[in-house]
């Protein structure tokens, strides 16, 4: 949700259409619901191994695998429904992203770095969104996407982190496994350049002191995570609260973007 909003305030000027953005949260919260009911599926042999993930519904078999099925098949339905009130490039790149969703489960079977195909899944929200605005897509546009891609990979490489140990004993990939001892370090780039493409984002469409603010205050948190993760015999569950740190990141952003064009 948090790109797709980005994407559709900064390209309606802060002032995007209500209905537009009904359907935008709507979709997301669908397409969301899908992509991890399609994951569960993908896992339900590889999830009970996993201390994280054990207890998910399908894996603790608390729920059948026809009862999973369902609800991706409902997720999915209502997220199509939504579709049809976008213009068609938006439309037509919300059909190009459901196989990305559900291929990227089965990425950590065969691909070194899977949390390279979520961060892409994730930036079809910035494409889908900003084109349901414009009807096209632009060099801010592609600055968005980059950023969003970059964010995603460094906070999914920070949960992956959590995973390390299972992860290698079961035999699949990650971003945190693939980094090995430099994972934080790249974590630090791909925050690093989010800031980057978000400020040349912010210069190109002349956003106001507001949004410089809230990026700033980003990129404090973004170095405190930095910063945690190259300290020795972390927690485990400190990777999981630095990632849903990301998740007020992202709003605190959002504020900025919407008092950015005031």
């Amino acid at each position: 949700m948090i790109p797709g909003l980005w994407a559709v305030v900064l390209a309606a000027a802060g002032q995007p259409p209500l209905p537009l953005v009904g359907v935008i949260v709507l979709g997301t919260l669908a397409t969301s619901a899908a992509g991890c009911v399609v994951n569960d599926l993908w896992d339900k042999d590889i999830d009970p191994e996993v201390e994280r993930t054990r207890d998910r519904p399908l894996a603790s078999r608390a729920l059948s695998i026809k009862v999973g099925i369902a609800v991706a098949i409902i997720a999915l339905g209502c997220a199509a429904i939504l579709a049809f009130y976008l213009n068609p490039l938006s439309f037509w790149l919300s059909v190009a992203a459901v196989p990305v969703i559900i291929l990227y489960p089965g990425a950590k079977r065969v691909f070194p770095v899977p949390q390279l195909v979520l961060s892409i899944a994730w930036g079809f929200a910035v494409l889908i969104s900003w084109s349901a605005v414009t009807g096209s897509i632009s060099l801010p546009t592609w600055l968005l996407w980059g950023a969003t891609v970059l964010w995603t990979l460094g906070f999914d490489t920070v949960y992956a982190m959590s995973d390390r140990e299972d992860d290698r004993r079961i035999g699949i990939n990650s971003s945190a496994l693939f980094f090995g001892n430099y994972a934080p370090d790249a974590i630090g780039i791909f925050f690093a350049g989010t800031i980057l493409l978000l400020g040349w984002l912010g210069m190109v469409i002349h956003l106001h002191l507001a949004f410089w603010m809230t990026l700033g205050l980003a990129t404090i948190g973004w170095f405190w995570q930095y910063w945690r993760l190259k300290q020795q015999d972390l927690p485990n569950p400190a990777y999981a609260e630095m990632f849903r740190q990301n998740v007020w990141i992202g709003f605190i952003l959002l504020a900025g973007m919407i008092v950015g064009w005031i």
